[in-house]
């Protein structure tokens, strides 16, 4: 078995185990918002020439495949902290590139199958949108995106309840920031190029205008990928230090 798949499939076994109280975890933030904001606060508001639901779910989407990417770094953290799963890591013929990939795909797939929970929900509520091959597209890389960084900022932190604040002053605020829920334009201009530096931006924008059947600028993947790479790379450094 290849020593990346090795990683990955533990993973999921992991996931298997807790696999209907994840599913739920992830219905229950969609579902709170669709609620919150959909109908009591916008049910018959129009935004971009869009209801404003249409408008909330591929937000939704780029918002919780950034979350649920991220969140391999608990798993890590828990492994690393309490299992001491990192150190038999360590003892094993596993390279650096397997472990990073394993990890990375691991989180990519926690990301997909939660907006997998959100798309059935947006059925429910009987939004129906585009989910072509530039939506998936863009998912998919977000994702990457955020599960490197997973990887980087769990082997940074030196405790769990650190991964704890990383994600407050970090995934938190970008999750609000970064056009999920209201429209970038509506900022004052100051403030538009400074979220339009953040990678969620990128990512929401892209993910929306492919779910609205509209092709997004090839720009928003460019800076997705770049980001994507260099959190990769940051990621190998990460562990190699960590494993010295």
């Amino acid at each position: 078995m290849k020593s990346w798949l090795a990683v990955y499939l533990r993973e999921l076994l992991i996931l298997r185990r807790r696999l209907f109280k994840q599913i739920a975890s992830m219905a229950v933030a969609p579902l709170l918002y669709l609620v919150a904001f959909g109908f009591a606060m916008g049910r018959d508001m129009m935004v971009q020439g869009r209801t404003y639901m249409e408008f909330l779910i591929p937000g939704l989407v780029a918002m919780s495949s950034m979350t649920q990417a991220f969140a391999i770094a608990s798993e890590i953290n828990i492994a690393r902290f309490y299992w001491h799963i990192f150190e038999e890591f360590q003892a094993a013929p596993l390279s650096n590139p397997a472990y990073v990939a394993g990890e990375v795909l691991a989180g990519i797939t926690r990301a997909f199958l939660a907006v997998c929970v959100i798309l059935v929900i947006a059925f429910v509520f009987g939004i129906a949108l585009s989910y072509n091959v530039w939506f998936w597209l863009a998912v998919i890389i977000n994702a990457l995106v955020f599960a490197a960084l997973a990887v980087c900022c769990a082997m940074l932190v030196k405790s769990h309840a650190d991964q704890v604040l990383v994600t407050n002053f970090v995934i938190t605020p970008m999750a609000f920031l970064g056009g999920t829920f209201f429209p970038l334009d509506r900022m004052p201009m100051g403030v538009q190029k400074i979220l339009g530096l953040l990678p969620l931006t990128h990512a929401a924008k892209a993910i929306r205008l492919a779910a609205f059947g509209k092709i997004p600028p090839f720009f928003s993947y460019v800076v997705l990928l770049a980001l994507g790479a260099l959190f990769y790379v940051c990621a190998l450094w990460c562990v190699n230090k960590a494993r010295d």
